[in-house]
């Protein structure tokens, strides 16, 4: 059977012909194999055509122009000789510059996400014009896969858009909207949707009256003109930039300013070689393959229902109670209430809700141009925001998350008290992260529309939510759960019931060992240095001070609890508690925060704290702490997918990715285990077999090596 085509060809005017992009049963467009070739059919025909004025590419899909090339594909040709990845880009680069050399004037009319490759195309065009739509942007984010743009956006948008405007928006992989292509002269013009088409016929008409468009054309085929002086200043300038973001780990943004910044003494056809030399060897690297494993398991986790059967429906929430308006129930309200979610919020203390309800105020209506409270958008959201003075008042919510003090019984109590308000088909959840959910619910008469909802904190920045589902959970609550966080933007994991869950189970044994490592004799800076130089974005120390003593200590308990028999209970942690040094929240920690900037400084009465309990004074290479630090995740890893705690290896790197901050250009720790392969794995854990069973080798390790699989063997 053959496919629908992705190209339709018609003609807007007399002499105005129009390629509408619309992928037949799919949500994006793409630029496939499949669709390149058709657009190279489609460019015969209008070459061969005569008596045409203009062409206009645009999307039939609401909401997306193009949204880059066909990943899948990219995958499929990693291990291709350097020559064959050069002739890939070298075939794009020629196809998209057909469209710069037409007998008319082409013009791409944007609504919509225009990124990578469709930007890439969007360039090659003539002229460019953006809708003002929120969700139309236009940007080259391939540094983020540990790419750069390879079918000619390293040599247009430096000649269209100017140099500094192009090493700015390449290097650092974010989109810009319309007003700010509009600003560098990126687009020609901004029209709404209703009026695109027609503002792209009144171009084509003004450009075949002018003849600039020519001009350009001649102009953008030459070197780009910067002076020496200029030149130097912003390959210092971007450089230091760019190594203060990466620290040297993502080796795409240093490669794309080298290569624009060379190609641009040259022509552009020469432009385009130096561009497809540069490629090729970023093309296929570990860092590539990392980077394109995140955006694989995170465009999984999209199409996630978090359960493995079909058809099992999730209800539609409109309406959502918080219980408890602290610092994480005002961030899951505000989380609602931004994607226009109405949500009713209750706190027993009048104080502590009339405080909450302002923070959901100032957190939705925030405006980040004017980085302050947007008075337009807290008008709009106020509607949204029942603050309730009764429990009754979240009487008819479809789903009520509880975000009290983490205490069992007090939990249990409120729940108790809310179960019987509730509509029978009403949701109830905990935002609990350390309390069993299956122990929670044992006393509701109906478990089974309870679950775990857990936020990361700041709600605001953290994408990640753990559902968990307890033993009576249903599916029909873990698919109105995912359904749910995904409608307010997050990216929901689904993990079995147990200590820690799936993020705070596997960051544990890293913290608890920097701990070890210290009482050992490593120095505190070298176990910092390790952690960060593997690509964490800070050391277990600073994390310790960040996420408060106390906390970590409780956390300590509930593990040692769960899993004596690998888990130490370190007698300095809580020895730092009882004095009161509980990180950032009191000044002082592992280091100090006392400062006029607060900034961490190290403190010189925590190392006469540390000589009480220090065992000795090893010495340990960086390749020593950093094992010591990171295979205790691992092998805990491959506990929790023994245990069925999570459903698949790549539910356990998106939680540690997106979690905590596990390094993503290492791809996630069971990727990052993949790239090892079981058999140096076991080759690492052999010297430490004396630190006893929290650095044994597991049993799915074992088998794993035996059998030479990997993590990843299993499907998504």
């Amino acid at each position: 059977m053959t496919q629908a085509p992705t190209i339709t060809r018609s003609m807007l005017e007399e002499n105005i012909a129009l390629l509408t992009f619309d992928t037949p049963n799919k949500g994006a467009n793409v630029l496939s194999k499949s669709v390149l070739q058709e657009l190279s059919d489609q460019l015969d025909v209008l070459e061969a055509e005569t008596g045409l004025a203009g062409l206009i590419l645009a999307s039939g899909k609401p909401s997306i122009f193009i949204a880059g090339a066909d990943l899948r594909e990219f995958v499929a040709s990693f291990g291709a000789p350097v020559e064959e990845v050069q002739a890939l880009c070298q075939r794009g680069q020629t196809l998209f510059a057909r469209l710069s050399a037409l007998p008319l004037v082409s013009v791409a009319a944007i609504n919509g996400i225009c990124v990578g490759g469709g930007a890439e195309l969007a360039i090659w065009c003539d002229r460019r014009i953006m809708t003002p739509s929120p969700k139309t942007e236009f940007g080259f984010p391939e540094v983020k896969l540990g790419l750069f743009p390879g079918w000619g956006g390293t040599v247009r948008m430096p000649r269209v858009a100017g140099l500094g405007n192009a090493v700015e928006m390449i290097t650092g992989g974010e989109s810009i909207d319309a007003e700010a292509a509009f600003a560098m002269g990126l687009i020609s013009d901004v029209a709404p949707s209703d009026d695109l088409l027609a503002a792209a016929v009144r171009l084509i008409r003004e450009e075949q009256a002018s003849g600039e468009y020519l001009e350009d054309r001649e102009t953008w085929r030459q070197p780009v003109e910067i002076s020496e002086t200029e030149l130097g200043f912003l390959a210092a300038t971007a450089s230091a930039m760019i190594a203060q973001q990466t620290h040297g780990q993502y080796p795409a943004p240093e490669a794309a300013l080298e290569t624009m910044l060379e190609s641009a003494a040259v022509g552009a056809e020469e432009a385009c070689q130096m561009e497809a030399e540069g490629m090729s060897r970023l093309f296929g690297s570990p860092v590539n393959r990392a980077l394109l494993n995140v955006f694989m398991i995170t465009d999984r986790n999209k199409k996630d229902s978090g359960l493995e059967a079909k058809n099992v429906k999730a209800e539609k929430i409109e309406h959502v109670g918080v219980l408890g308006a602290g610092i994480m129930g005002a961030g899951i309200s505000s989380a609602n209430v931004r994607r226009g979610v109405a949500i009713s919020i209750f706190d027993a203390n009048p104080e502590a809700l009339a405080r909450g309800a302002k923070s959901v105020v100032e957190e939705a209506a925030y405006d980040r141009k004017t980085k302050g409270v947007s008075a337009e958008k807290a008008v709009a959201i106020a509607p949204l925001l029942n603050v309730a003075s009764k429990l009754e008042e979240l009487a008819g919510c479809k789903l009520v998350i509880e975000a009290v003090v983490e205490k069992a019984d007090v939990k249990k109590q409120i729940f108790a008290q809310l179960e019987p308000l509730m509509p029978p088909d009403a949701i109830l959840a905990s935002n609990t992260s350390t309390l069993p959910i299956t122990d929670l619910a044992a006393d509701l008469e109906h478990p089974e529309r309870f679950c775990g909802i857990h936020f990361f904190n700041p709600v605001r920045r953290m994408k990640l939510v753990e559902v968990i589902r307890g033993e009576k959970t249903s599916d029909e609550t873990v698919a109105t759960a995912v359904a749910h966080m995904k409608k307010i933007g997050k990216m929901p994991v689904v993990v079995g019931d147990g200590p820690g869950f799936l993020v705070n189970r596997l960051l544990f044994p890293y913290m608890n060992e920097a701990l070890e490592l210290l009482l050992d004799g490593a120095p505190m800076k070298d176990i910092e240095r390790a952690a960060t130089k593997f690509g964490m974005p800070m050391g277990p120390f600073t994390l310790y001070d960040l996420v408060g003593l106390d906390t970590a200590a409780y956390a300590g308990n509930t593990m040692w609890t769960a899993f004596p028999e690998r888990t130490l209970l370190n007698p300095l942690l809580p020895h730092m508690v009882k004095r009161g040094r509980l990180g950032r929240k009191t000044g002082v920690g592992f280091f100090s925060y006392q400062n006029k900037k607060g900034k961490k400084t190290p403190d010189p009465e925590f190392d006469t704290i540390l000589k009480d309990y220090k065992r000795g004074e090893a010495s340990f290479t960086p390749e020593e702490l950093t094992a010591r630090l990171f295979l205790p995740m691992l092998l805990e890893a491959t506990r929790v997918l023994t245990d069925n705690i999570a459903r698949n290896p790549r539910d356990v790197d998106l939680g540690l990715i997106y979690g905590f901050g596990f390094p993503p250009f290492r791809g996630g720790v069971l990727f990052w285990a993949d790239t090892l392969g079981p058999q140096k794995i076991l080759e690492m854990l052999k010297p430490f077999e004396s630190l006893g069973p929290r650095m044994a080798p597991t049993e799915l390790l074992l088998e794993m090596a035996a059998s030479g699989k990997k993590f990843y063997d299993q499907p998504a």
